[in-house]
């Protein structure tokens, strides 16, 4: 599997590795826990099973053109299916046009999840995984019913198969 996802600006990075290390202290399920290198708060646009010849560049050149990308967070909230904590991003006129744009360019991509399609997308940071409805309240207290601003400032893509992620657009040499 391979994703497309925006990373966050160095500000809302922070604010939510304090709020993955909050709910840790909390004895709560949190990302923090994941030490694997690659894990980072992002916004996920996409998922395929594998990128056609010549999305990356695609990819790249929206990036270049759309970023950085504007973004406030909402409430936390539990999502229903997979039972994520996450917090909600709020959804700009920028964010939701620069995901269609990468829908576009992944129309040929076999494999495409849906839950990520245009419609049915909620765009969200995710903070947990496997939470409980029932710990939700304290998991509020914990985030302080903050609604970060910052910036979706770059964009990489996570490769399942081999646990890598791949700058997008990748740095020039």
């Amino acid at each position: 599997m391979r994703t497309v996802e925006l990373v966050c600006s160095p500000g809302l990075d922070a604010a939510i590795r304090t709020v993955w290390s909050r709910l840790a202290a909390a004895r709560l399920p949190s990302l923090a826990r994941n030490i694997h290198p690659t894990n980072r708060p992002h916004l996920t646009l996409a998922a395929v099973d594998e990128f056609p010849v010549g999305v990356e560049h695609r990819l790249a050149e929206l990036f270049d053109a759309a970023l950085p990308v504007p973004v406030t967070l909402d409430r936390v909230v539990v999502l229903d299916g997979s039972a994520p904590l996450v917090w909600l991003v709020r959804p700009t006129p920028a964010l939701t046009a620069l995901h269609a744009a990468v829908w576009d360019a992944l129309a040929e991509a076999d494999g495409q999840r849906p839950w990520h399609a245009p419609g049915a997308w909620v765009p969200h940071l995710s903070l947990a995984l496997r939470f409980r409805d029932a710990d939700l309240r304290l998991a509020r207290a914990v985030t302080g019913g903050q609604r970060p601003t910052g910036s979706f400032d770059a964009a990489r893509s996570y490769d399942g198969t081999d646990r890598t992620v791949t700058p997008l657009p990748r740095p020039s040499v």
